[in-house]
Parts: C-alpha cells; sequence; structure tokens
C-alpha cells in the first residue's frame, strides 16, 4: 500500500543560517598609533583567508589567522591590520653603525677604483637601522589590545553575516513553500492523466487488425500505471521540504547540508516530470524547477 500523503507543519522557528558575505572593522589607539582591523568575508566553497598586516603585526600572523578562522568557518576572507603613528615620532640615528657603514662603503669605493659618490651621505640614511623612528616594535600592551580588535570584528562580520542570513532564510522559506504548495497543484491531473493514457492505449489497439484480450489488458495497464504513479515522488518530495526548513532551524549554519537537501528536492521533481506524462503536471514541474534552480544559487553564499 502506497504512504499516505500528509502536509509537513512550516512552524515559525527560529532561522539560524548565516549568510558568507560580512564586513567588520575596529579602530583603536594604543601606545600613540591607531591599529585599524578590516574583516571583509565573500562566498566560498573552503576557508580562503588572505592577509594584509603592517610590518610591526608580522611576528603575529599565525595568531591572526587563527581567529579568524575559528570564528569565521568558511569563505573568502580579507584581513587588513594596518597602523597608522598619531604621535610625532622619535626620530634617533645610530651613529657608531652609520660611521661603520660609511667608512665600508668608502674603502669598497677604493678598492673598485670608484670615485665615491657625492650622495653616499644620503644612500647611508637608507641602510638599515641606520634611522629608527622608535615605537617600532610589539608589545604585551599592543598585541592584546589587537587581540581584541580582531575579535572584536570577527564578531561584527558574524553579526553581519546572521542579519543577511534572516534575508535569505524569508526566501527560501517562501520557495520552499511554493514547492510544496506545487504538490498539491499536480494533485487533480493525476486522475485525468490515467484516464487519458487508458483512452490512448484502447484507441489504438481498436485500430489494429486483431483482438486482444481484454483481462491480459487490464492487467498490462495496472502494471503500466503502477510504474508511472508519482505518489511516492510527492510524499518524499513533501518530506524533503519539511527537512529543509528543520535544518535551517538547527544551531548552526548549515549550508553544505541544505545544498545536499535541495539536490534531493531536485531529483523527487525531475523525477516527478520524467513519469508525469501530461502537460499540465509538466508545467507544474518546469515551476518547480526554476524554484530549485533559484534556491541552488542563493545556497552558493550560505555558511
Amino acid at each position: 500500500m502506497r504512504a499516505a500523503l500528509c502536509r509537513p507543519l512550516f512552524i515559525n522557528k527560529l532561522i539560524m543560517i548565516q549568510s558568507m558575505t560580512g564586513f567588520g572593522k575596529t579602530s583603536l589607539q594604543i601606545e600613540g598609533k591607531s591599529v585599524n582591523v578590516e574583516i571583509r568575508s565573500l562566498n566560498s566553497k573552503q576557508l580562503d583567508l588572505s592577509l594584509r598586516l603592517s610590518s610591526i603585526f608580522r611576528e603575529k600572523e599565525n595568531e591572526i589567522r587563527n581567529i579568524v578562522a575559528s570564528k569565521l568557518v568558511r569563505g573568502k576572507i580579507d584581513v587588513a591590520v594596518y597602523v597608522e603613528k598619531t604621535e610625532k615620532p622619535q626620530v634617533s640615528i645610530n651613529t657608531e653603525l652609520a660611521k661603520s657603514y660609511y667608512q665600508t662603503l668608502v674603502n669598497l669605493s677604493k678598492e673598485l677604483d670608484n670615485p665615491v659618490e657625492s650622495d653616499i651621505f644620503c644612500q647611508l640614511l637608507r641602510l638599515p637601522e641606520v634611522v629608527t623612528t622608535g615605537n617600532d616594535e610589539m608589545t604585551d600592551t599592543l598585541w592584546n589590545a589587537v587581540e581584541k580588535a580582531v575579535n572584536e570584528s570577527c564578531d561584527k562580520v558574524v553579526a553581519f553575516r546572521i542579519n543577511e542570513g534572516k534575508h535569505l532564510a524569508a526566501d527560501f522559506e517562501k520557495r520552499v513553500k511554493m514547492i510544496d504548495a506545487m504538490v498539491d497543484e499536480i494533485t487533480p491531473f493525476e486522475q485525468n492523466r490515467i484516464v487519458s493514457i487508458r483512452e490512448k492505449f484502447i484507441s489504438s489497439l481498436s485500430e489494429l487488425p486483431v483482438q486482444y484480450d481484454s483481462n491480459r489488458f487490464e492487467q498490462e495497464m495496472i502494471f503500466y500505471l503502477e510504474k508511472l504513479d508519482i505518489t511516492e515522488e510527492k510524499v518524499r518530495l513533501r518530506k524533503h521540504c519539511s527537512y529543509f526548513m528543520d535544518t535551517m532551524a538547527e544551531e548552526q549554519s548549515q549550508g553544505k547540508k541544505l545544498g545536499f537537501i535541495v539536490q534531493e528536492i531536485g531529483r523527487e521533481v525531475n523525477t516527478t516530470g520524467s513519469k508525469a506524462c501530461d502537460f499540465n503536471i509538466q508545467q507544474i514541474v518546469v515551476r518547480m524547477k526554476d524554484e530549485v534552480e533559484k534556491l541552488k544559487e542563493q545556497l552558493a553564499n550560505v555558511l
């Protein structure tokens, strides 16, 4: 016996899905510096993390990567951490190092029989560690503040994603309900389809110059109509729609899982279309397929 059709209940639930699109920015003032942390996120199948850091933060790159990866999980994520000095820099010259550089350059020029250029002094000032502006070292206080700012920016991205997720969820719910409602539209055409198929076969047989066994015909017709029956497809389709809504309400955003469910919805819709043998049902199936494709497009941006 075929399973009885039952409409799933679409109960108002707290939707928890997140978009992969997000933005977060945090600025702070510390130790005479203005530090800015910006994080932008777009959709991606995996975690694609790109960092742009001021040189002072390079030693903390792994820590920053770990924070962002643990909080944002997936997406094409661009992180920028840059610093601007707000106080007048304290310029100092390493005199002893400068003298050593200068003497070395002069000796080298003489050894190579190369005239000492007049701008050697200007070139000297560009050499490493000759001129320093001070306060360029990473301190524990500075890192603790930056670490907090990175976490705060990640939280802002998550809040942005949740807000975007609400808009996506509303669209998903509307389309899933439309697919579920279209199952009801198929029902009135099912009985007419069976009658039409029977009449077509009887008409074709009546044109043949042979006699046929009516009992055998009825048996074969029953077997044939069994193969065209779409009751199970309708039951599974509604169950998938209900499961989709339940998954959207899970505590963690389940973009990949929702994608798999939509694939199953699409499979049942395709099977229904292949069994339809009715123009009216085929039209409804085309509309279902259109909604399934829109779901797939939108799900590409769900975490």
